[in-house]
């Protein structure tokens, strides 16, 4: 049992490493929709039929990976599970220099999202650059229970 445990495990780290070393693509802008969560649903339901909630706070990344070029993210708009939007959180265009990262931070009390809430985040570069690497890292850090997880920003097709 405890070979076939570690067989998956290696199997799950060895993919995602493959993965992580995909090359990534030049371009000269793109939407990117990264899914976060402002709280999961977890445990049995309770006697009005609802399972048990949890706030998570998350941490926004947003990484240009571009050795020598720069890029400038241009929005960062923020929607509730039913798909309105509820906040802009970049208030002007920023420029990220080569290897820069800009992040946004949802503190765990804004439960506003939902378990749905996703953020479109808006970039572009003069001339073609690396695709940033966007991602949401989700926490609840308390004593004797903690969860963490991650959510990965994807490309929108253009219209």
């Amino acid at each position: 049992m405890k070979s076939v445990l570690y067989s998956a495990v290696l199997f799950a780290l060895t993919n995602c490493l493959a993965f992580a070393q995909a090359p990534s693509a030049r371009s000269l802008g793109q939407l990117l929709y990264l899914p976060i969560y402002s709280h999961i649903w977890h445990g049995e339901s309770d006697t009005k039929g609802q399972p048990m909630k949890t706030l998570v706070s998350v941490s926004v990344s947003i990484r240009n990976t571009d050795l020598k070029k720069s890029i400038r993210i241009t929005s960062a708009q923020y929607y509730d599970t039913g798909g309105k939007k509820l906040r802009e959180y970049l208030p002007a265009p920023k420029v990220l220099g080569p290897m820069a990262t800009y992040e946004i931070f949802v503190p765990r009390s804004d439960d506003s999202g939902g378990s749905g809430a996703n953020f479109v985040i808006a970039w572009k570069a003069d001339t073609p650059a690396s695709e940033p690497i966007v991602e949401g890292f989700h926490a609840n850090l308390t004593v004797g229970r903690s969860i963490a997880f991650t959510t990965s920003a994807r490309p929108i097709p253009p219209e």
